[in-house]
């Protein structure tokens, strides 16, 4: 039988190894943006955001998918420069939500486990997913040694 206590904290674990992971990326650029969303289902909303540093930095991209939420921004103006980045986790109800998230979304007794992703910088990006994911590419530095 599955760990009960592991179980339910395994989001937000996931957000906060993610959280983690994102604290070095304040140096980089936002190199691309991409959204996708779909008219029919919620589920296929997507929004892909790259970072990139240079090449001695790897790669970072940060996938955010089931949308509840994304303020807009301006295409087309990339890269940009990142002031601040973070990415936060906010839990069902009745645990209390991080006071500057107060107020973000309607909670209800539906609303699951969500993340909060937020960069800062000449370009912000706010969003609000169920689904969050970053990958780590090998630095163009690391990548081009044979091993």
């Amino acid at each position: 039988m599955a760990d009960e206590h592991r179980a339910s904290s395994a989001f937000k674990n996931r957000c906060t190894n993610a959280a983690l992971m994102l604290e070095s990326c304040t140096n980089y650029s936002i190199d691309r943006i991409s959204l996708v969303e779909s008219d029919e289902n919620r589920k296929d909303n997507t929004l892909d955001v790259w970072l990139r540093e240079g090449p001695q930095k790897p790669d970072v991209v940060i996938s955010l998918s089931n949308l509840h939420s994304v303020r807009p921004w301006e295409p087309g103006l990339a890269p940009i420069f990142i002031d601040g980045i973070s990415l936060i986790h906010l839990p069902e109800l009745p645990s209390p939500w991080p006071v500057e998230a107060v107020g973000r979304l309607d909670r209800s007794d539906d609303l699951p486990e969500l993340v909060w992703l937020r960069i800062t910088g000449p370009l912000e990006v706010d969003a609000v997913a169920s689904i969050v994911t970053v990958y780590q590419a090998q630095s163009d530095d690391a990548a081009s040694v044979l091993q």
